[in-house]
């Protein structure tokens, strides 16, 4: 297994895959609109026949959260038929699709980081239209597995690391909620785990157990708030720091719901394929660094 295709080219974790794949052996070929277009089937087909993959990344999607409320159509389009036409021709040829996923499939209610066995329950229509994708991969592959994560940032894209540090530049004060709790997570980081996962299956062949949902985040846990004071206390000295003030979910209000709680228990990634995701920490460490001034 060398050629992977990744879908979603010019985002976040496409990005960062380009640079993760090869250095684990992976020759991968980026694709995205308007030549892998899912309202035009005909180019997911000219594309599978032309790369040829061994493996695929499904990092495609509709990601504006609050804008889904209003194009749920639109959305699921986007997160639920691409995955299902992806997954069909995954099917045909008999390799793995690795589809991205959310923690917006949980309501955030447990208490408790949720695992993969947990019920979903999502609040929003970008949560809905997210797990409608996770069934259509893996219905319409056998060889599929589903990573969730949460929160992720890059040094590029539109990101919470990246609004911190341009809103943080304009005001000297900014108001952040502090009552919703997750995990952060570096793009290159999550890239380097799939990166990771694909190895293990190309270098063992597959398994039953690679089959199904896995949950993939950087470790440890925090909120909005101390995530804002974590970005401000990485960046250069040369960085006006605002005042971070915390605020409650209802002093936010957005057109979606997000889950008040969030957490991902990821010990499944690290015991079926033994990757582990270093600390959001260092994943914030790594972005600020390619973020610096050269």
């Amino acid at each position: 297994m060398r050629r992977v295709l990744v879908t979603g080219r010019g985002g976040q974790l496409a990005t960062g895959l380009e640079a993760a794949l090869p250095a684990m052996g992976f020759a991968p070929t980026l694709v995205g609109q308007p030549d892998f277009e899912f309202d035009a089937p005909e180019t997911i087909a000219a594309a599978f026949a032309a790369i040829r993959p061994d493996a695929v990344v499904n990092c495609a999607a509709w990601t504006a959260v609050d804008a889904a409320e209003d194009s749920e159509t639109a959305a699921f389009r986007a997160n639920a038929v691409g995955p299902a036409l992806v997954a069909a021709h995954c099917a045909a040829t008999g390799i793995p699709l690795v589809q991205v996923s959310t923690d917006y499939v949980f309501d955030g209610q447990k208490g408790a980081p949720y695992v993969e066995t947990d019920t979903p329950n999502p609040l929003s229509a970008y949560g809905r239209t997210k797990l409608a994708g996770e069934w259509a991969a893996l219905a319409g592959n056998p060889r599929s597995l589903v990573i969730r994560t949460s929160w992720v940032f890059a040094p590029m894209g539109n990101n919470f690391v990246r609004t911190m540090l341009r809103v943080g530049a304009e005001r000297p004060e900014l108001r952040v909620v502090a009552d919703q709790h997750g995990s952060p997570t570096a793009a290159p980081d999550l890239a380097d785990a799939i990166a990771g996962v694909l190895a293990r299956i190309r270098d063992g062949g597959w398994q039953d157990a690679h089959r199904g949902v896995f949950h993939a985040t950087g470790a440890g846990f925090t909120t909005w708030h101390a995530f804002a004071e974590a970005i401000f206390a990485a960046a250069p000295p040369s960085l006006s720091r605002p005042r971070v003030l915390p605020i409650t979910t209802a002093e936010y209000p957005t057109k979606a719901i997000r889950p008040a709680d969030g957490r991902l228990d990821c010990s499944r990634l690290e015991s079926t394929f033994g990757v582990r995701m270093p600390p959001w920490q260092a994943g914030l460490a790594r972005v600020m660094r390619d973020l610096a001034p050269k």
